[in-house]
């Protein structure tokens, strides 16, 4: 009790402090080095405005892009030789802008949907070649001096400006900034030179760790040792042999890695899995593929990057672009969440200990042991096991029940449309209607099931949600989007059954996907989720799959497959329960790369050392030596979170606090419908066209608190359920 108190207490000492302070800002682009030209009269469009995925081919698309690209560069061109002159750039310049990008846009977003739904229509290095050609197409208008200064001028010019407005010229002056417009000279050269570099070490960074993560191979050959595995993960092991005889191989591969270390009981195939996933990319491993040169470089170039353009670190730039606004400001928000989950991961650690060893299990825990016994430790609590409730939720009662759910909430309906040409005939289309029209106001593609060797497979296979087309006032245009996932297709009569794990990826993404598809915003610029902050972008997703935990809409969306009946009863009850559990180990995980993505990108420290300092701070078992996972964090390393990682937390405590506010109503029952309508009219319709400290304060009357993500985690009441 004493331990609760004290925790209870400190956090309200942490919720009555202003977190952060508001602060206006936008996001922006990469420099890409320019590929080849090539130019053709194909489209790709349908009769009915939407993609003609029957007659669609690599050549097509990647000539369709090439003069797309060019003509929206010539565009770009031409705007530029009135942009001095023009009495009002919005009219003159802006729209002008819109109308160039539809194009390019869905181009660019079909080349996507078929490279993540269909791959060996859309192999990588081709959507590669088209992306790159897209991107340094779209490029052009943000690194353009006449329409940046075009921007600062009507700035200037107008006193009167909507939030909109206002954010539109706020981003093309930022991007502008960000680009290094007003970097001249040899600075400028110096700046392409390091974007180009650096650029160069992403790649060779991303590269090795693909490779690494395929050198590793474990064979067994010992079918017992798989016996507690779900049979989805046995098939993915198998070889081409059958997958009940073997041999069975294990991989670094996210969707085989993760669930081998929950099911595999022999703990010494655990630590080699483990020491392998730890030490990828490493001296100690392969001196081929090691990463830490292209790491260090990374740093190195990052902060030079940020020097060059005016910003003493390149997290103080990457804060330009984010809803916190400041260092100070992510800081006190982990700092906070970390004096609540730290000790609790002591607790959790020390009953986990405790379960393990009461089974048998006579040695200390490692980090190899904790994902096993973690998942034992659920089961045996709460009757809750991800592959064995898949029966209760079917694939067809989940989208049904979801749409029903969108549908009393923010008042649109969602309808299948037939006849529409997709990349698959697993691909279904629906159009998105608002009560008040009669006519659909967007639509998205939806394709929901693995297949081998044409899907892409990812960190926790949570899906995709692509933003193909946004919705756009002066060319009419409505918005449209795919949603892309791995679920298990139907097999022996029976449907696709979700875990529960993966209805939540459901949820999350088709929230996210609903900012885009029910914006009310008219620049395609802002509209939906174009220029929201980053640390704001997953928001909606995470609101969206917070009512999983409603036991109405948890009983409303599940059923068994076969016999209808409902989801056990206990299982409804222990929801809560179960998403706290070891809930503070899971939260300084996060806590964890979170600081150390921020510490490399703020400190010129050597990595490792960065590493040996925070450790401790967030981690209960002690550091091993050999660890060296900075050296495949490609999230911060290749891909676009560099100082953005913490961005994930951070979307999360808004969502908490958002989803809390429907929480208050029903307690006192109040009106949930008009909750629902207040959110709708704020983080939907409004997407990047007001900034989202905004937004928040218009939907929750005040400035957000990580209280109510402490609250849903129950970090100050596990322990005592736990005993």
């Amino acid at each position: 009790m004493a331990l609760s108190f004290l925790r209870t207490n400190a956090l309200s000492r942490h919720v009555k402090r202003q977190i952060y302070q508001i602060r206006r800002n936008s996001g922006y682009l990469v420099l890409i080095p320019e590929i080849g030209e090539d130019g053709d009269q194909n489209t790709l469009l349908s009769d009915s405005g939407l993609p003609e995925f029957n007659d669609i081919s690599i050549e097509k698309c990647i000539a369709t892009i090439s003069k797309q690209s060019m003509e929206y560069e010539n565009g770009v061109g031409q705007l530029e030789q009135c942009a001095s002159n023009c009495k009002n750039a919005f009219v003159e310049i802006f729209r002008p802008l819109e109308m160039l990008d539809s194009q390019l846009e869905l181009t660019w977003g079909v080349a996507k949907a078929l490279y993540l739904g269909n791959s060996t229509l859309m192999p990588t290095k081709s959507y590669i070649q088209i992306h790159e050609r897209a991107h340094k197409a779209r490029l052009s208008k943000f690194n353009s001096p006449p329409i940046y200064h075009a921007a600062v001028n009507e700035k200037n010019r107008l006193k009167k400006l909507t939030d909109e407005e206002q954010r539109l010229l706020d981003k093309y002056i930022l991007e502008g900034k960000l680009n290094g417009i007003d970097v001249k000279g040899i600075k400028k050269d110096r700046l392409n030179n390091v974007l180009n570099s650096m650029q160069i070490d992403r790649q060779l960074f991303r590269e090795k760790v693909n490779v690494a993560n395929k050198v590793f191979t474990s064979t067994i050959n010992d079918a017992s040792v798989l016996k507690e595995c779900p049979d989805s993960l046995v098939k993915a092991m198998a070889t081409p042999n059958d997958p009940s005889r073997g041999p069975w191989k294990v991989t670094l591969q996210p969707h085989i890695y993760e669930p081998f270390m929950q099911y595999c009981p022999d703990r010494e195939l655990r630590w080699n899995a483990w020491q392998a996933y730890t030490q990828r990319c490493s001296n100690y491993v392969n001196k081929e593929i090691e990463t830490g040169s292209h790491m260090e470089n990374i740093r190195s170039y990052r902060n030079e990057q940020a020097n060059i353009l005016g910003y003493e670190t390149y997290v103080d730039m990457s804060m330009e672009t984010k809803m916190a606004g400041s260092l100070e400001n992510v800081n006190n928000v982990l700092d906070s969440l970390l004096e609540s989950a730290r000790s609790m991961q002591d607790a959790e650690i020390e009953l986990l200990q405790r379960f393990a060893q009461e089974r048998g299990f006579s040695s200390t825990l490692e980090h190899w042991d904790i994902p096993y016994w973690q998942r034992k430790q659920k089961w045996s609590l709460y009757g809750f096991d991800e592959d064995k409730i898949r029966e209760y939720f079917p694939l067809p009662k989940v989208m049904t029940s979801l749409f029903n759910l969108c549908s009393e909430l923010f008042k649109i309906q969602i309808v299948e449309k037939a006849g529409v040409k997709t990349w698959h005939k697993d691909v279904k289309f629906y159009d998105v209607f608002d009560d008040s029209s009669a006519s659909p106001i967007a639509g998205f593609y939806f394709d929901p099931y693995a297949r081998q060797d044409q899907k892409i497979r990812v960190h926790d296979d949570a899906g995709w949600h692509i933003a193909m087309r946004n919705k756009c006032t002066t060319t009419s245009i409505n918005a449209l989007s795919a949603l892309i996932f791995n679920f298990q297709a139907p097999n022996d009569g029976k449907p696709s059954l979700l875990s529960f794990k993966e209805v939540g990826y459901l949820f999350q993404r088709f929230g996210h996907s609903l900012r885009h598809l029910v914006t009310k915003a008219n620049y395609s610029e802002v509209a939906g989720l174009s220029n929201v902050e980053w640390d704001a972008t997953e928001v909606c997703g995470q609101v969206m799959a917070h009512w999983l935990y409603d036991p109405y809409t948890i009983r409303d969306i599940s059923g068994h497959f076969s016999t209808h009946e409902p989801l056990p009863e206990d299982i409804v009850k222990n929801l809560q329960n179960i998403r706290s559990h070891m809930s503070g180990y899971d939260l300084c995980k996060e806590l964890y790369l979170s600081k150390l993505d921020l510490d490399l990108h703020s400190k010129k420290d050597f990595w490792r050392d960065i590493v040996r300092e925070l450790w401790p701070k967030y981690h209960a078992l002690a550091f091993n030596k050999y660890d060296s996972h900075p050296l495949s964090f490609t999230k911060i390393m290749s891909e676009e979170w560099g100082a953005a990682y913490y961005c994930h937390l951070w979307s999360k405590m808004i969502a908490a606090d958002i989803y809390s506010a429907f929480d208050e109503a029903r307690k006192a029952d109040q009106d949930v419908l008009e909750v629902g309508k207040r959110y709708r009219d704020t983080f939907l319709a409004v997407g990047g066209s007001c900034h989202p400290s905004e937004v928040f304060r218009r939907f929750r009357g005040r400035d957000p608190s990580p209280h109510a993500l402490l609250k849903n985690l129950g970090l100050p009441k596990v322990i005592e359920e736990l005993n």
